[in-house]
């Protein structure tokens, strides 16, 4: 049966308008990214298939290309697709951030960290520069990495901070083995940072570890 024999109460579409987007399972707001389906399997169907795929949400969002291409129903296309609305989303988010006190949206602090590094699969590290109110200035990645590792040279943290007349900052990396805990050599660097900057009156807010789609705070686990 294809989604135009389905009853209207059922199909994606109309249960996203009549009941909003949060009343869909995974594999219906998937479907109703995709729009249609394939020959012999319904756009619901190939949601589902895309899903058991890839491992969920998580991993759909992380698939290279060539892999995601790979799938019967999806390419190049439909990946340029996802990839766009990934970007809107985060960039969406980062106006959040930069239009009131960063910790005003704890929520969206976390959604845009998991949009921007959760999902990747090398050890990247970021510092989210912020106003004396503040308000997000800009984020930038300072260092990229293996699977087990990177390198953060506090010196090159300070220097970009007085570049962009920081008054407080925030960093975040992320975990690929899905373990949200911070190693010793985690605690040992975000020491190392906050006192660097404390040499030239820049606070340092929080420190937080993503893996996949949780989140993990220094300053709210006592360890700032």
């Amino acid at each position: 049966m294809s989604l135009i024999d389905w009853p209207a109460g059922e199909r994606p579409h109309e249960r996203l308008m009549t009941h909003g987007a949060k009343a869909l399972s995974d594999a219906e707001l998937l479907a109703v990214f995709l729009r249609t389906g394939t020959r012999g399997r319904d756009v619901t169907e190939l949601a589902r298939h895309c899903l058991a795929t890839f491992g969920g949400m998580t991993g759909l969002f992380r698939a290279p290309r060539e892999r995601f291409c790979a799938v019967e129903g999806l390419g190049p296309v439909r990946f340029a697709q996802l990839q766009a609305a990934l970007e809107m989303t985060r960039r969406s988010l980062a106006e959040t951030l930069a239009a009131r006190p960063l910790f005003d949206s704890p929520g969206a602090v976390r959604d845009y960290l998991k949009l921007t590094i959760g999902a990747k699969a090398h050890e990247v590290f970021l510092a989210l520069y912020l106003d004396a109110q503040h308000r997000l200035l800009a984020t930038e990645e300072l260092f990229r990495g293996t699977l087990a590792q990177t390198s953060v040279y506090p010196r090159e943290v300070v220097k970009r901070a007085l570049e962009v007349n920081a008054a407080a900052i925030v960093f975040a990396h992320n975990h690929p083995s899905g373990v949200a805990e911070p190693s010793r050599a985690d605690e040992l660097l975000t020491q190392a940072l906050r006192n660097a900057l404390a040499l030239v009156d820049i606070r340092t807010l929080d420190h937080f570890i993503v893996a996949g789609s949780v989140v993990y705070s220094f300053s709210e686990h006592g360890k700032l």
